[in-house]
Formats: C-alpha cells, structure tokens, sequence
C-alpha cells in the first residue's frame, strides 16, 4: 500500500489492477471503480517522482501516440504530447483535421483505422458526444478520449481528482461546490460522476439556464450523496473544501445573447476568497475569461496552475497503464 500524509491509505494495488488497463480504451469516467481511480493516483505519483527527479524516461521508447484533435485545444493536446515524449515515446500531432481527408469527407472511423496503422495509441477530442466510444468500437489499440462535445472529459476528471486528493490528502468526506456553465461543461459532468464513488457532498451554483443536467443530478442523488443546487456562490463559500469553477463556453450557445445574459454571472475575487476556509482548494480547469480575478492567483489555495501540471502526470500514467508499462 502507498500512504499519503493525510494517514488515508491509497488500496487496491494489486498487479490484476495493472493488467486491467492493459490494451483498455478510456472512454468515459463511469468504467472506473475506486480500486481503478486508487491505482492510476499510485502511478500518476510514481511519473511526478520520475518527472522531479530526472525529467524524462525510456518507458515508452518505440511507442507512438496519434493526437487527433477536432477541436482547439492547447492544454490537453499540449499535456498529452508532453507525457509521451517524457515517456520516451513519438507522437504523431493532428490538430488541424479541417485541412486533413476529414475535409474530404472521410469518416471518423476511417479516420481511425488510418492512425492505427502508425500508432500504438490514439487521443481523440471531437466535437460530438459519444465520438470516443465510436472510435473505440473501430480500433484495435487503445482510444483515450480527451472530450467529447458536452458529454465527458475522462483525463480531465482524473486530473481533477488527482488534484483535490494532492491538496486535501482525502477524497472523502470532502463538500464540493461546482460553479458556472454546469450544463455544457464535461469537466463538471466527468469530475462529478468520479466524485459520486466518494462520501461527497454537492453544492451546484449556477444560474438556472445553465443547471447540471438532470441524469448527473438523479445519479449523484441515487448513490445517496446530498445535492444542493443554488445561484450565489455567497451562500456556500465558507462551508467548501473544493471549490471547482468553470467558464461559460461561448462555443456552445446558439444564442450569443444567452451567453452574454450568462458570462459574468460569476466572479471570484479576493473578497470572496476571505469568507473561504483556511484550508481548501479553488480549482479551474481554464482557460478563464474572467471568472476568478488575477488578484487570486497569489493565494496559496489556488490551485489551478497546480492541476494543470497534475495533467500531465496523469495522462503519463494513462499512457504507461493502457501500453502495459506502468
């Protein structure tokens, strides 16, 4: 067992759970169970040690990840190359798929059994939900999804998680307030589903047109967890441990009125931050545009920096684990 300061221990170690993720597609964050999620924080610590100690290994040396992105991205794409090749491996980057033979009407699949010719694994982003699980369906090595449309972000969730679990030393018993685009947002939908396998509570602030959806909120309250939803982020500011903030996605509004009603709705400042605990952590899965003040970034339960970089240690985990090498 591996045991972080907090004195909770880390289980379910055991090498079966290795070889379960061997060849594994990671689709959606509903596949893991708490021994899953206990193994890939385990190895996520072991590349952060690898990552400080000596910057780079030859664990993945003669592996090649395709990066196929058909949306903007600059973290996930950027977190995912840089995992592999600290993993000795080769990536193949195709973030442009507008200038591809996508642009000449070849389908996903196609797209798909194509990269898996050159390459050991596949990192799919794509704007359609469900996009992932397809592209599992028509590919012989591993899929990782790195979101689909406004359906899932699986690494993103675990980052997140790994994230709350290195500020906090727990996952239990934790009271976690997620606040602003809840209905578009996959980070809150992946991070929240993840979260239900732990004695969590839930406060969801957001304006009333931008609720979580009602199948996340009636399996978060079918698991028994407490689920409070709210529009004022004043009223459970001083109650949180994690307090997860999300930007209003423009991309997704037909109605640009709606989103300009919608952007500002939510600000956290320094003012705000006072009323907070001495011990908690603000996170962001970024970019920002305006929702938590630059004024913050100096607080020490800041952490959004801090979970950008934890991204890239748990996709170096997922890389070794589903490759067999972790």
């Amino acid at each position: 067992m591996t045991e972080r300061n907090s004195g909770q221990k880390i289980v379910g170690l055991a090498p079966h759970r290795q070889s379960s993720f061997y060849g594994r597609d990671i689709v959606s964050v509903r596949q893991f169970g708490r021994e899953d999620l206990a193994y890939i924080v385990s190895v996520a610590d072991e590349m952060r040690g690898i990552v400080k100690r000596v910057g780079a290994t030859d664990l993945l040396k003669g592996h090649v990840l395709a990066n196929l992105f058909y949306e903007p991205s600059t973290r996930t794409s950027s977190s995912f190359i840089a995992a592999m090749e600290r993993l000795g491996g080769s990536v193949i980057p195709i973030h442009g798929v507008q200038y591809s033979s996508v642009s000449k009407g070849e389908s996903l699949p196609d797209t798909i059994r194509t990269l898996e010719c050159y390459a050991d694994v596949i990192v799919l982003r794509h704007p359609e939900v469900g996009a992932s699980e397809v592209a599992a369906r028509y590919c012989s090595k591993p899929v990782i999804s790195a979101g689909d449309g406004v359906g899932e972000h699986p690494t993103q969730g675990l980052l997140d998680l790994y994230t709350i679990y290195t500020e906090l030393g727990r996952l239990d018993g934790l009271h976690v307030a997620m606040v602003g685009d809840l209905h578009n947002g996959r980070t809150v939908h992946s991070l929240a589903r993840l979260m239900q396998l732990y004695d969590t509570r839930f406060s969801f602030v957001s304006p009333e047109s931008l609720r979580l959806p009602a199948d996340i909120k009636e399996a978060l309250e079918g698991a028994g967890r407490v689920v409070v939803e709210t529009d004022r982020v004043e009223e459970v500011i001083d109650q949180v441990d994690v307090l997860y903030v999300t930007r209003v996605q423009k991309e997704r509004f037909a109605d640009l009125s709606m989103y300009e009603a919608a952007k500002d709705y939510y600000v956290i400042t320094p003012e705000l931050m006072s009323g907070a605990k001495a011990k908690m952590a603000l996170l962001h899965p970024l970019p920002r545009v305006g929702e938590i003040h630059y004024d913050v970034d100096s607080d020490p339960r800041a952490a959004y920096f801090r979970q950008m970089e934890n991204g890239m240690y748990i996709r170096m985990a997922l890389l070794a684990a589903v490759l067999g090498k972790a």
